[in-house]
């Protein structure tokens, strides 16, 4: 028997501040680390999209994860190489225009 999933007005709001408070030195913030945190899977979490609010959220929350990565990449406290394949699989799984990442190091 599938449960009910009851959709909260407090959930975009939860979910910016995981994603904009997160701090790890080992982990970046995910979906999944924050459907977790309050109880829902992805799959239960991504049935929200349909919902403006959500899915703006869910958009500022992808940048917010994005941005993160990126810093630990130029800083090299994460491998350059697999944040940018996290990013490409990312941008594949989406169904708008791919964005193109162009990483500079300076030295």
């Amino acid at each position: 028997m599938k449960r009910k999933i009851k959709y909260s007005d407090e959930l975009p709001r939860k979910m910016y501040e995981f994603f904009l408070r997160f701090d790890s030195s080992s982990e970046a913030p995910s979906f999944v680390k924050f459907a977790r945190s309050v109880g829902l899977t992805t799959e239960e979490l991504t049935s929200f999209l349909g919902r403006k609010k959500f899915a703006r959220a869910y958009r500022e929350c992808s940048e917010i994860r994005r941005d993160y990565l990126i810093d630990r990449a130029l800083s090299r406290r994460y491998d350059p190489s697999f944040v940018k394949f996290l990013l490409t699989e990312e941008t594949d799984s989406e169904e708008s225009e791919p964005t193109v990442f162009r990483l500079e190091v300076s030295e």
